[in-house]
């Protein structure tokens, strides 16, 4: 999140600290006082009034009055904008027929996953028929360091954009989490960029395993990762050897399909 110090190092800190707002806002896990989302976002209470109101305004807030007291809580507008945006970016069209193979190869559902500040975006999935179906719906959003997909991509930015990043990790919850410091995922970035794919076992919640590649647009710049997810119990080790190998042949086809025809550079 952006505090007000930071926003005020921005080209526009009006805008910097509407976000600021809005993010705080979508991140609560209840509803917020005036003076409780001030606090939290950091902004001064008059500021964080006059931003809250134009969101209201604009159909992003909404506030529910008890007594004296106003309650704020963002509605569902943002979440309309970025299925228009999901349906725009339809990367399943590049290589739906090639996803859909793949996971009924492996018997695991595929993704593809974009990275969109620190986190990562699924913007389509070949799922599979049957009862248990995994919770990796287009348009669920995650941290990027605690999924293999994320890390997929982050290992082939260029230091520029990976720099930023690094300051946000988060913690996972799984029995398998590691640290959360910048050296040892550092560590692992270099590990997948070695490679050419990224694992997470058990990292971000217990029982469930992932793993991934990344894909790259024209110029051979990182553009998202594809990706599969299992129970950590089913994926073996001839299993995860499959799945390797399947998704850095997917990538490949994705990438050249999108221009990349150099090489990645990171």
């Amino acid at each position: 999140m952006v505090s007000e110090t930071a926003g005020d190092r921005s080209p526009s800190p009006a805008v910097a600290r509407a976000l600021t707002i809005l993010e705080t806002l979508v991140e609560s896990d209840e509803e917020l006082t005036l003076t409780a989302l001030a606090k939290k976002a950091k902004i001064p209470l008059a500021t964080c009034a006059s931003i809250v109101y134009t969101l209201e305004q604009r159909d992003y807030a909404t506030r529910r009055v008890v007594g004296r007291s106003h309650f704020w809580r963002p509605t569902l507008r943002l979440y309309g904008l970025a299925t228009q945006l999901i349906r725009k970016v339809d990367l399943s069209s590049v290589a739906s027929r090639e996803m859909r193979e793949l996971a009924d190869r492996l018997g695991m559902p595929v993704h593809i996953g974009v990275l969109t500040g620190s986190s990562v975006v699924y913007v389509a999935k070949a799922a599979l028929p049957g009862f248990i179906q995994f919770d990796t719906y287009p348009g669920k959003v995650a941290h990027f360091n605690l999924t293999a997909l994320g890390r997929a991509i982050a290992a082939y930015l260029p230091e520029s954009e990976l720099k930023p990043l690094l300051a946000r990790l988060e913690p996972g919850y799984g029995p398998k989490a590691k640290p959360v410091d910048e050296e040892t995922f550092r560590a692992e970035l270099s590990k997948v960029h070695k490679q050419g794919y990224a694992v997470e076992d058990q990292e971000e919640q217990a029982d469930i395993a992932c793993v991934a590649a990344p894909f790259f647009a024209a110029g051979g710049h990182v553009a998202g990762a594809v990706g599969v997810t299992s129970f950590a119990r089913d994926l073996t080790r001839d299993k995860r050897k499959q799945a390797q190998a399947g998704l850095i042949q997917l990538g490949t086809t994705i990438s050249e399909r999108l221009g990349a025809t150099e090489p990645p550079t990171a």
